[in-house]
């Protein structure tokens, strides 16, 4: 799909506050409310934007503890990477995991509340999957970046 500059305009604001009224929007890209309207469905119907969702403020809800798991299994074989993936996807403290290339198998960014509550997530959730190798941990010293917006 090809963005004109008034589509990525629009994909700017709408990562920057997606709650904004199409009049608010309409304003800012000196569009009339129905332009901006039928810009948003075309870009909703054709899965650039996939949903809207609120940003949760993890010191708030007390999840500001980040740690990072490389995963390796025992054995590439597409049940074990299978019954990986779908295991993992049940684990809420588990907020992205990626398949890679390179010594290890998977990355996974994990959120909870301290090392105490990491421990319990390593021990009584991830290192209970099937097919497990190794891992590896680091954690979160400091957010330098973290942002939802791609560029268009």
């Amino acid at each position: 799909m090809t963005f004109d500059a008034i589509d990525r305009k629009l994909l700017h604001l709408l990562q920057a506050d997606s709650k904004q009224t199409n009049k608010a929007l309409a304003y800012q890209l000196n569009l009339s409310v129905t332009a901006v309207y039928e810009r948003i469905r075309k870009l909703e119907k054709s899965g650039v934007i996939k949903n809207y969702v609120a940003l949760i403020d993890k010191t708030k809800v007390q999840k500001d503890f980040v740690a990072f798991c490389h995963v390796k299994l025992v054995q590439h074989s597409q049940e074990y990477v299978v019954r990986f993936e779908r295991d993992v996807n049940e684990l809420d403290e588990v907020l992205e995991c990626y398949h890679l290339s390179g010594d290890y198998d998977y990355l996974l960014k994990v959120l909870v509340k301290d090392m105490k509550a990491f421990r319990v997530f390593m021990v009584e959730k991830l290192t209970k999957i099937n097919h497990i190798g190794s891992t590896h941990s680091m954690f979160m010293i400091n957010e330098v970046k973290h942002t939802t917006e791609i560029t268009v």
